[in-house]
């Protein structure tokens, strides 16, 4: 596994660890589980739009990879 270091502030860190200590989980599971889910939101439209200009545009791809 790749290590990520995340600078917070130190109010957000606050927030973060009474978060982790009112669910009983690690801060690092939590913020974690945030990119994860940032991730899959935001990853399927730029999927979307990605596969609709490839598919727009296939033929001078396919030239330029020529």
């Amino acid at each position: 596994m790749n290590e990520l270091v995340l600078r917070l502030d130190p109010a957000a860190r606050r927030e973060l660890d009474d978060l982790a200590d009112a669910t009983g989980r690690l801060p690092e599971d939590i913020a974690l589980d945030a990119v994860l889910d940032r991730l899959a939101r935001e990853s399927s439209p730029v999927r979307v739009t990605a596969e609709s200009l490839a598919g727009a545009h296939a033929d001078l791809l396919r030239r330029l990879g020529e």
